[in-house]
């Protein structure tokens, strides 16, 4: 099967054919060698690359036109030819719907759902597009998630490579709600949301959480410095069942291994795994930790500005993929890291503590206290933490805070 390069505005793009059409569009990857590489490793019975002379007029002309689009000037790529009778028939009518969606505009999953005539078969368009063996010609980075959602995009670069494509043509991916921490990510960030409004809802809302909101004083959240999201799990994978105190001493040691302190997952997996056991990473966290590291070279963990697109489930599912980091680490990460508003982590031990401390059991309506070694289970956070939203880690914040000794009723016993 032949194939060719040839660089765009974006970078180097690859093509692959056989005489049906196109069989694999190759975006640019981190380096002109990984492009060639990746191209190579999806078009499968790729033979040697094509000459200017061996080149087929159609595909000089969809390499021109390539260009042009990516340059800025939209260009209708439907006409070119394509090996559809490579994918399922049912596949085939998604990429011919998302062909249809114009230059400029997007289409929910949804919506491109309807377009094929398979109305709730969102979830399928959503697998379809993250195989899209023709990005750009198959516009995949036009379709979005309902509700303002960025949704996916598997090329390299992820949602960032996404909303470029997107500006070149005039459009972009409709605005979270959410605000992008990653400008300023020392820990003098300011929150991305309006700390008086979280703790006036919150007061209203429920009058007992407002009554400890009250004895509390001031929101006091601070965002965590952060290189990136692979410095950030590797830390909290270290961190732990370890002390405070234990965890920082390990993880200072696993960074004074590299220039400057700086984490590179790259290097990491370079590293002799006696040097980081040396350090301090038990079996089962060196496993973790390169498994992060793994994971983060082939894209599979969002760099931070891709995490700011994307809404707090798609980052939990994503992010849990790796081994030894569960939902709670993701929340964390959430609440301290990238300062999202509505987080609530029930399966945090105080979290639950607190909760007993301050609300009443929902049974026999609310008039029972937790007994001293009682905690609430986590449908009852949730049916209380519906009163919250859209504030629930600034509540969970305040939870935290009826076990500081300051802050606890003197009539409270554990």
């Amino acid at each position: 099967m032949p194939w060719t390069l040839f660089d765009t505005a974006v970078g180097r793009c690859g093509l692959a054919w056989n005489d049906a059409g196109l069989t694999w569009v190759q975006l640019p990857e981190e380096d002109r060698d990984a492009t060639r590489a990746r191209l190579l490793s999806k078009a499968g019975d790729a033979g040697t690359i094509a000459s200017a002379k061996t080149t087929p007029p159609w595909v000089k002309d969809a390499m021109a036109r390539l260009r042009e689009h990516l340059a800025g000037k939209p260009q209708d790529l439907s006409r070119v030819p394509l090996d559809i009778a490579r994918v399922p028939d049912f596949t085939a009518k998604i990429y011919r719907a998302a062909q249809a969606v114009p230059a400029g505009r997007t289409a929910t999953y949804g919506e491109l759902a309807g377009i094929a005539g398979s109305p709730g078969a969102s979830r399928a368009v959503g697998r379809a597009m993250a195989t899209n063996p023709w990005p750009v010609i198959v516009p995949c980075h036009r379709v979005v998630a309902a509700g303002g959602g960025a949704g996916g995009f598997s090329a390299y670069g992820g949602l960032v490579t996404k909303e470029k494509i997107l500006k070149l043509e005039g459009a972009t991916l409709t605005p979270s709600n959410q605000a992008s921490l990653f400008d300023a990510v020392t820990s003098t960030a300011r929150l991305p949301f309006d700390a008086g409004e979280a703790i006036r809802t919150l007061s209203a809302g429920d009058p007992i959480l407002g009554k400890h909101i009250a004895k509390t004083g001031p929101l006091r959240l601070q965002l965590k410095a952060t290189e990136g999201t692979f410095a950030a799990l590797a830390e909290s994978i270290v961190y732990q069942q370890l002390s405070g105190r234990a965890a920082a001493t390990i993880f200072g040691r696993v960074r004074a291994l590299y220039p400057g302190g700086h984490l590179d997952p790259k290097k990491l997996l370079a590293t002799d795994d006696a040097r980081l056991r040396a350090a301090g990473l038990s079996a089962a966290k060196l496993a973790s930790v390169k498994d992060l590291a793994a994971r983060t070279l082939s894209g599979e963990v969002p760099p931070l500005p891709e995490l700011a697109r994307m809404d707090d489930e798609t980052i939990i599912e994503r992010l849990t993929s790796v081994r030894g980091v569960g939902r709670w680490t993701v929340e964390m990460l959430l609440i301290f890291r990238l300062g999202r508003p509505d987080v609530l982590p029930v399966a945090d031990y105080g979290i639950k503590k607190a909760f007993a401390r301050l609300f009443p059991k929902p049974a026999r309506g609310g008039r029972t206290k937790y007994g001293p070694n009682e905690l609430p289970d986590a449908a009852a956070l949730q049916t209380r933490g519906e009163r919250w939203k859209p504030f629930r880690s600034v509540a969970s914040w305040y939870l935290w805070r009826a076990l500081d000794p300051a802050t606890r009723d003197p009539k409270s016993s554990d």
